[in-house]
């Protein structure tokens, strides 16, 4: 701050929406370093003066379910986050992290991150310094990269497992009581080391290289009940899960509910927050409504757990810039091979494109399914008429063919999305207005050639509170932040008041617009991945520095680490 002026930055004439689910009070916001000095009336003058006339001046958004813990040593703005309004960001999830983590092992860990997480081990091995081993150690990596948002990180079951086991850590015969006195020793050393908490996978969905199921899938309750008691111990740190539910045809609901049922008691043993991702699928009906009720069950008895979902469906994206939906015959997957002039100037080469109509007529998934994204402003509520095979019943042709003249028309730009989780938006509201759920899931950093979630703050805010109205203005920030700070005992941030950290968005609410997502070749390495921008936020302050700015990074990196 220079001394001549009283205020570093004064944000002036915007509605604030202090993140506590107040509605907007009009007043100005008087900041000095990195904190919030004053909020009302802001007499005192200031290096810069930031005029929010029309707009709302809210908290920065806490995303609580990210996978940049690698992304950030390369990408310090953490895109796609920032262009979202996201100012802190929890890394760690689903039990996979790079520590702890033996000098050997290090490319095991970045193999099952890209197995699990589809974020390429190349770019991890080679954009990674591995200066670390315990993660307390990775920890101090984070904090001293140059960064413009705030991260903090839990340890996560597979690092733990495989740094304390070995192969042995990925059989299906539980630990033994050393293996768990050393896993616990390590979780302990990672709450000493400030970690947010304990990670596990219990997916069988989620894979190592080989085949087989991540460290962890198979541990007994008993093993889990024993770590997080490091948590209980040092009073602090939530256990996040992603729970094996749904996952066999039969007594499905009776074994998801004795999931859900475990970590509701673990709740109440260990005095910790449980939180886990909870998501409607249209291939287990009631299946998210049952594990709501045990929910609300555990939660009468005292337990703290907060199921998480996302405000959309969760849906892999397919185009010529990338993937196809018939990838698996050997025109198209020559295809993948080349840059993307070459690939439309082989679809209008009629031998080629009768080659790719043969081998696409049989495609792998139900394209009845398979949504056609707009030329623009994306929609993600789109029902069945506008599947790829709709449009190509109108156009009267198979959709293969459909899909290669939408691709021309669109000069290569088309995009479609298959949402495989979410997909009923009547259950996703159901969710999104039970108290007992944050918003989390948007897994900004993962699956970076199949998805683009990351952009959920801007698609909650301009779809369920602005579009559909589903909860008021004040309501609607606070879920994106003092909600998901508070679950995370993240003291200071995700509420706008004097003395708290000055991590600021300043929004113009109704100019909030998603743009189409892209690919782009941006990764150590040149590999590829979906990144999506949107309009509508003016300004992004961290730590009292203005970050982003109509949608550009200012140059400023003032993101600290997040310690419990």
């Amino acid at each position: 701050m220079s001394g001549a002026s009283e205020f570093d930055v004064v944000i002036r004439n915007g509605q604030v929406v202090d993140g506590t689910g107040a509605g907007p009070v009009r007043a100005d916001v008087g900041i000095r370093g990195e904190r919030v000095a004053a909020v009302g009336e802001v007499r005192g003058d200031a290096d810069r003066v930031i005029d929010a006339a029309g707009r709302i001046v809210t908290p920065g958004f806490v995303d609580i379910h990210t996978h940049l813990d690698a992304q950030l040593s390369w990408d310090p703005i953490a895109s796609s986050s920032c262009w979202h309004g996201v100012t802190s960001v929890v890394l760690g999830n689903c039990g996979v992290t790079f520590a702890p983590c033996k000098p050997a092992d290090r490319r095991y860990l970045a193999e099952m991150m890209e197995s699990v997480e589809d974020i390429p081990a190349d770019s991890i091995m080679s954009g990674l310094s591995w200066e670390w081993e315990t993660y307390g150690e990775y920890l101090d990596a984070v904090a001293a990269l140059p960064k413009g948002v705030n991260a903090g990180g839990m340890v996560g079951h597979c690092a733990v497992r495989y740094h304390a086991m070995g192969g042995r850590s990925l059989d299906e015969a539980p630990a033994g009581p050393a293996d768990i006195g050393a896993m616990r020793a390590l979780v302990a050393d990672a709450m000493a080391g400030g970690a947010l908490g304990f990670s596990t996978s219990r997916t069988m969905l989620h894979r190592v290289p080989d085949g087989r199921s991540v460290p962890g899938t198979h541990a007994a309750v008993g093993e889990l009940f024993g770590l997080v008691d490091a948590l209980a111990e040092c009073g602090t740190g939530v256990f996040e899960s992603v729970p094996k539910v749904g996952e066999r045809d039969g007594p499905a609901l009776d074994e998801s509910a004795a999931e859900i049922q475990w970590m509701v008691d673990l709740s109440l043993v260990t005095g910790r927050p449980v939180t886990f991702g909870l998501t409607q699928t249209d291939f287990r009906p009631g299946l998210h409504t049952r594990i709501l009720d045990v929910v609300e069950e555990g939660r009468k008895r005292g337990a703290d757990i907060r199921p998480q979902t996302t405000a959309r469906g969760v849906g892999i994206l397919f185009g010529i810039v990338h993937r196809t939906p018939f990838d698996r015959s050997p025109s198209w997957k020559e295809l993948r091979q080349l840059d993307l002039a070459d690939k439309l100037a082989r679809l209008r080469d009629p031998a080629w494109r009768r080659r790719l109509i043969d081998e696409g007529a049989v495609p792998v998934i139900d394209l009845t399914r398979v949504h056609v994204l707009p030329d623009g402003e994306p929609r993600y509520d789109q029902g069945s008429d506008q599947s790829l095979a709709a449009h190509a019943q109108r156009r009267g042709v198979s959709p293969v063919e459909a899909f290669i003249d939408l691709t021309l028309e669109r000069d290569g730009r088309l995009l479609l999305n298959w949402p495989f989780l979410n997909q009923d938006f009547d259950a996703v509201e159901t969710m999104l207005r039970n108290p007992a759920v944050v918003l989390g899931l948007a897994d900004a950093g993962a699956h970076v050639g199949q998805i683009m979630d990351a952009s959920q703050p801007t698609f909650f805010l301009s779809y369920w509170v602005r579009e559909r109205g589903i909860c008021s203005i004040g309501e609607g920030i606070r879920r994106l932040t003092s909600d998901t700070a508070e679950l995370f005992g993240l003291e200071d941030r995700g509420v706008l008041r004097p003395g708290a950290f000055a991590d600021i968005n300043v929004i113009d609410v109704d100019g909030l617009r998603l743009h189409a997502p892209e690919y782009v070749h941006d990764f150590p390495g040149g590999a590829g991945r979906f990144v999506q921008r949107a309009d509508g936020y003016d300004c992004t302050l961290v730590n009292g520095q203005v970050f982003m700015e109509a949608g550009e990074h200012t140059g400023r990196l003032a993101g600290q680490l997040l310690r419990a």
